[in-house]
């Protein structure tokens, strides 16, 4: 009788327990993550659950017509902001030729979908030429950061007086919307530092003068003058029209929050548009004190851009070697260079929180808007379809799982225990998985997912009945269960990897090319065939091994499903030697 071959395959069939062992810590693993992380079922779609509908209405913009193709692009970069991974399963979609409408399942933050699909991000570096606060600040500490430039709150006043009358008691802020002053730093020079910033009289006068930055605004502008010496930034209906229909081109004033104080600012012409920044992401700093930053990559005609007009700032005093950071007419922070920063990357830093960078470079990324959007009605809607459909699919599930386990008892008897076995802890992973995915990436569990879950029972099953009969077939040669376990499975293993890898290409290419609903299906689909893989190879394999050497399956009993008499095997196959002069070597003969 042949032995097993030595090296991997005796190692691997010699130490089964460890393969065991390592699957068994990743479900406890993942089964305490999932109670530790308070998300012990997984995440509902909009037809089970219910949810949030909102109704956004198109407004033109200077130079954007309301058409066809503006609505798609505005609903493609909505369901990518809102959708993530495109498993969350919100739902936006168009009505008519100006409305869009986004569904958001129960559990998904609402208000922060809301602000993510209505926001235009539109986003200006301007150069600040006056800036004070609407009321009393409380002088915040100096804060600075590594790189070529800072955004620091100074609690002088600066040489230009543009802080106001208040100069002596109020920071000077960077309209950051954190209690702290955020910088922007050059990724290429983390050995700079920035200059101090010159100190004035404390009786500054608030009237802006011309700056030697670019887009400088005259002081005999008596119109921009005397709006911005008119603005009332604690007013949010005054904040709200600030800026409203300016041209990029133009001057402009607006407002900005820091520290619970709103600040109004005078800016300049708009020196790089939002959409010349290529990349932006959230970042931890792990090697300086500087948390949570926001790298912005720009496109190389951004980079120039924004080399030349951070060039001309650093050679002015704060406030004018400040560049303010518009997103939507809102100063969101407005940080001071002391040198130009080349190279076309940069960092926005200070004292973000993960969730206020992550939203940041959120908008950023996903880019802007073609269309302005009104918000006509949000409302809040109930399940679609309800318990009663979420039952009825379970159900099927379990009619489904029933009968495959009841087709392994009535062929495969004693065998099946290890499909089943198998099946149940591929339910498990499955189950701990959708639960942890909706908290980390946004999965909800729609109609479709259970769908594709349940056509997962069956990919799962085919893997163990690919193996199965391989043994079979090799015990039908007349082989006993130990090496016919072994000498099966490099065939079957081929086989299943195959098999599985059609089936991941398949939800692959249906994840790709679809929206919506049909996505939960493919994700689910593809999860489930990942997972299959991964139990075959550390579970099923190697219980197989296992139960290899145990007398009930090894010695063919009836009931084993392993019956050589029941197989119609052949003769055992036996190992002799050749007869001298018929040439050295065994040879495999048949017993009668």
């Amino acid at each position: 009788m042949a032995a097993p071959k030595k090296g991997r395959s005796a190692g691997a069939q010699s130490k089964p327990g460890r393969s065991l062992a390592l699957i068994l810590i990743a479900i406890v693993g993942l089964t305490g993550g999932m109670f530790a992380s308070g998300h012990t079922t997984p995440r509902l779609g909009i037809d089970l659950a219910g949810g949030t509908s909102i109704t956004l209405e198109a407004k033109a913009d200077q130079g954007s017509a309301i058409n066809k193709a503006n609505m798609d692009t505005a609903v493609e970069i909505m369901n990518r902001r809102v959708n993530g991974l495109g498993v969350s399963e919100a739902e936006v979609q168009t009505q008519g030729d100006r409305n869009i409408i986004v569904n958001i399942p129960k559990g998904t933050n609402s208000e922060e979908a809301r602000a993510q699909v209505g926001t235009t991000a539109k986003l200006y570096f301007r150069p600040v030429l006056a800036q004070e606060a609407t009321g009393e600040a409380t002088p915040t500490p100096s804060e600075s950061a590594s790189g070529s430039s800072s955004a620091s709150p100074s609690a002088s006043p600066s040489a230009t007086g543009s802080t106001g009358e208040k100069a002596t008691s109020s920071t000077s802020p960077s309209a950051s919307a954190t209690s702290q002053g955020r910088a922007v730093t050059d990724a290429l020079k983390d050995d700079a530092t920035p200059s101090p910033s010159a100190s004035g009289d404390s009786k500054a006068s608030a009237t802006p003068s011309a700056s030697a930055s670019g887009g400088a605004v005259s002081a005999d502008d008596a119109a921009l003058q005397a709006k911005f010496a008119a603005l009332d930034c604690s007013k949010q209906s005054v904040r709200a029209k600030a800026g409203e229909g300016v041209k990029p081109g133009d001057a402009t004033v607006a407002c900005g929050e820091i520290d619970g104080v709103w600040y109004k600012y005078l800016l300049g012409p708009a020196a790089v548009d939002g959409t010349e920044v290529k990349k932006a992401s959230a970042v931890f700093d792990t090697q300086t004190a500087a948390g949570w930053q926001v790298t912005m990559d720009f496109n190389s005609k951004g980079a120039k851009k924004f080399a030349d007009i951070t060039g001309q700032l650093a050679q002015n005093s704060q406030p004018q070697n400040e560049f303010g950071i518009v997103l939507d007419g809102e100063v969101v922070s407005s940080p001071y260079v002391s040198t130009a920063i080349t190279g076309g990357t940069a960092q926005i830093s200070g004292s973000f929180t993960q969730d206020e960078a992550q939203s940041l470079a959120n908008m950023l990324s996903y880019g802007a808007l073609p269309l302005s959007f009104k918000e006509q009605s949000v409302t809040t809607v109930t399940a679609a379809l309800g318990g009663d459909q979420l039952h009825a699919g379970l159900l099927a599930g379990a009619i489904g799982l029933a009968l495959v386990i009841i087709y392994l008892v009535a062929y495969y008897r004693g065998l099946s225990l290890i499909a089943i076995a198998s099946l149940l802890v591929s339910a498990a992973l499955t189950y701990v998985l959708m639960s942890l995915l909706g908290p980390a990436i946004g999965f909800a569990l729609n109609l479709p997912a259970v769908c594709g879950a349940i056509v997962a029972i069956g990919i799962t099953a085919d893997s163990f009945i690919v193996y199965f009969e391989r043994v079979r077939d090799e015990i039908r040669e007349g082989r006993t269960l130990r090496p016919a376990v072994e000498r099966a499975w490099p065939r079957a293993r081929r086989t299943i990897l195959v098999s599985d890898f059609v089936s991941f290409l398949a939800a692959a290419v249906l994840f790709v090319v679809t929206v919506g609903k049909v996505q939960g299906f493919a994700f689910t689909l593809g999860l489930t065939t990942v997972l299959d893989v991964v139990v075959v190879f550390f579970f099923t394999k190697p219980l197989m091994t296992l139960i290899a050497r145990r007398k009930f399956f090894a010695g063919g009993h009836k009931w084993s499903g392993l019956d050589p008499k029941s197989l119609g095997a052949q003769p055992p196959l036996r190992r002799t030697r050749r007869p001298s002069g018929l040439g050295a070597g065994p040879v495999d003969t048949k017993e009668a």
